[in-house]
């Protein structure tokens, strides 16, 4: 124990928990979204009141309850895992059975004035859980098929309940995140081979199956998929997206045309500016800097979360956080590549900095986790 720890013991508990906060990731995430409130102000035309004020608003309030969920002992957290997961299975199902309907998808459920995304939520619930899960079973039993099963079972039912809303994206982010905490947790890498090649074969199974009686992905995803392959072949039709969004990565050069100055996002030919495709307005108004500045603060996140879950002791308090980074690099990665063309647009939004309230708000209570794991941490 260090002298610093030895005199914090003296200082009252509630005082010693703001000393035992994790401020580098603070500010990194207060960075991250002042890029994305900028970004925000920027799309909108230099109006604050259309997406940067409401996301400000959002802000505030995701990093009180960061601050909430960091003060709760982890214990806590660790105890009702099972109850966050069954409470986000069943909205789930709420959104199947009578969600509401936006852009051709029923993702969200609406409580009065404000609509929520269960989806995102269980993004977060998946990774308590099977941090939960993986600190109770003994260590010697993480690769047994049984102890194996049953975690794969967990991820899949979410999973399929997701592919139902359609979407594509979070499904993936669920199976990556669940899959990330497993092989933290030490499951053998055979499994992950056998994941692997069954994937490959999926991917066939998938792609053999267009056009006939038992077709696996709506049109509009093998749309999505051939838009990959060969976006010119529709430029302005299903391939629009994906070329308006190229030519603005590629318009910005090394320093960008300017804040405010690109055209792509101010003429409206960028889809989705606010959302999903934000990324590439950041990289033509700022250029490669830009874009390499915000993906070295993604970068810095990840870095100090996997540094803090090394350093903790409590094998929950560490798989969750390693969970927690795992999900938030997913996020960041599959919307980087999606935008630049690296793989097929599956609708994953740029965390802290593309518009949306449920994301931004489970995203900062999800790293309040990550900060209730670093203040109770054995010293």
């Amino acid at each position: 124990m260090s002298y610093l720890e030895s005199n914090l013991k003296t200082v009252p508990t509630g005082l010693r928990k703001v000393l035992y906060l994790n401020y580098p990731l603070i500010f990194l995430l207060t960075a991250v979204s002042c890029a994305g409130f900028l970004m925000l102000y920027s799309v909108a035309g230099g109006d604050m009141t259309t997406w940067a004020e409401p996301q400000m608003k959002r802000f505030a309030i995701g990093m009180l309850a960061m601050l909430v969920v960091g003060f709760t002992p982890i214990w806590f957290w660790r105890n009702t895992a099972g109850v966050a997961y069954f409470i986000a299975l069943l909205l789930l199902v709420a959104v199947d059975l009578f969600g509401a309907i936006g852009m051709g998808a029923q993702r969200w459920l609406e409580v009065g004035p404000v609509r929520i995304q269960p989806s995102e939520l269980m993004k977060i619930a998946l990774v308590m859980l099977l941090a939960a899960y993986y600190d109770w079973l003994p260590v010697e039993k993480v690769s047994r098929p049984l102890w194996v099963l049953i975690p794969v079972v967990l991820i899949l039912l979410p999973t399929f309940l997701v592919l139902e809303q359609p979407d594509l994206g979070t499904a993936v982010m669920l199976v990556l995140g669940g899959g990330f905490v497993m092989f933290a947790a030490g499951v053998s890498l055979w499994y992950f081979g056998t994941v692997i090649a069954l994937v490959v074969a999926l991917v066939f199974g998938v792609l053999e199956s267009r056009g006939t009686n038992w077709q696996l992905l709506h049109d509009y995803q093998f749309k999505r998929i051939d838009t990959f392959l060969d976006p010119t072949e529709d430029p302005l039709g299903a391939g629009y997206n994906i070329t308006q969004a190229q030519i603005a990565l590629g318009s910005g050069g090394w320093a960008g045309r300017g804040f405010m100055q690109g055209t792509q996002s101010r003429l409206n030919f960028l889809p989705e500016k606010h959302t999903d495709f934000i990324f590439t307005t950041l990289a033509e108004e700022f250029g490669f800097v830009g874009a390499f500045g915000l993906l070295m603060l993604y970068a810095a996140i990840i870095g100090f979360s996997i540094y803090a879950a090394l350093i903790n002791k409590d094998r929950f308090s560490s798989l969750l956080t390693l969970g927690v980074a795992g999900t938030f690099f997913f996020f960041f990665a599959i919307n980087m590549a999606m935008v630049m063309g690296l793989m097929p647009v599956v609708g994953v939004p740029l965390p802290l900095v593309s518009y949306g309230g449920t994301q931004m708000m489970i995203l900062l209570s999800a790293f309040g986790l990550v900060q209730s794991a670093n203040v109770h941490r054995p010293r």
